[in-house]
């Protein structure tokens, strides 16, 4: 998910009551919540970047080993500027919800169909709940105003400051698993249209969409061709054309997957690759990601000179 949501999850957990347990305790589940993106920094480093992306500082390892940090850096913090106003710090909760607030990352990045390795660096499987889009606003009107209404509260020192957070974090559960009810049926009926149609998928993807949250652009594919569907709640699948071959058993894909380093990088990062060529170059986009305005971030092309 995107770092505001991130940061807000981190918050509203601290206005759920777990910011009274020490001081440097919404930083720490703040900053926690956001830790995990340290690998955004490797950006610097174009294409190879996605080899990183949502791996290790996402995986098993990084969860142990990011809180750890954090509580020590915050500590020394903590020493460095001490300050009167603030709670005395308990090192046990301290740790805790650094690790509470780090878990949370991938937690909510597994939600989105891009995904993420959650057993990095033993596995580089993706995991992609497609549940909700990567930046949904309706998740941000439910943290943001439980947690102003809360600081509100506990500002003007109501007793029942911590409720607004509480039904806040209820609302976007219960917003996640509706989501998920929609997307889990939606990929069951897609698969049997498709079957219905003679056709065998391997994978089918329903894409949250932005905003209409009871919608989804479905991807599938299977056999070497992929297509496309479009629903909504209530309504059986809509399909979108005629299947189209993926292009990735073609033989020059693996000789430009050993030869380039960018089509190895995007290779091994896209969970649905597609490959076109036109003559002159192959050109490698990710089905989830064909029709976007981002698609240009997610496309590699190798000329076709440098496989000879």
């Amino acid at each position: 998910m995107d770092n505001l949501t991130h940061s807000f999850v981190g918050a509203i957990l601290g206005q759920m009551g777990l910011k009274r347990r020490t001081g440097l305790a919404m930083p720490a589940l703040i900053i926690g919540a956001n830790l995990p993106d340290i690998d955004g920094l490797c950006i610097v480093f174009g294409m190879n970047t996605l080899t990183v992306r949502r791996g290790l500082t996402h995986g098993p390892v990084a969860m142990l080993v990011l809180p750890l940090l954090l509580t020590g850096a915050l500590l020394l913090w903590a020493k460095w500027r001490p300050h009167p106003d603030r709670l005395p710090i308990h090192r046990g909760w301290l740790l805790a919800l650094a690790y509470i607030g780090t878990l949370t990352h991938p937690a909510m990045d597994w939600l989105n169909s891009y995904g993420i390795r959650l057993l990095s660096p033993f596995s580089d499987e993706w995991f992609a709940g497609d549940t909700l889009f990567i930046i949904d606003i309706w998740i941000w009107a439910a943290l943001i105003g439980g947690w102003w209404v809360s600081r509100k509260r506990e500002k003007a020192g109501r007793a029942d400051w911590r409720r607004p957070a509480i039904a806040s974090f209820t609302a976007v559960c219960t917003y996640i698993f509706a989501n998920g009810l929609i997307t889990g049926h939606t990929e069951a009926s897609t698969a049997s249209e498709v079957r219905r149609a003679g056709l065998y998928p391997e994978l089918v993807v329903a894409n949250p969409v932005p905003v209409f949250f009871w919608e989804r652009n479905v991807l599938w594919r299977g056999g070497g061709e992929y297509g496309a569907a479009t629903y909504t709640v209530g309504s059986d699948p809509a399909f979108v054309g005629l299947p189209m071959e993926t292009g990735m058993d073609d033989p020059r894909v693996a000789l430009a997957k050993a030869r380039d380093p960018a089509a190895h990088a995007f290779l091994f990062w896209s969970r649905m690759p597609i490959m076109r060529t036109d003559g002159s170059e192959l050109l490698f986009s990710d089905q989830r990601f064909a029709g976007s305005v981002t698609r240009g971030n997610f496309t590699v092309r190798v000329p076709l000179e440098t496989l000879k």
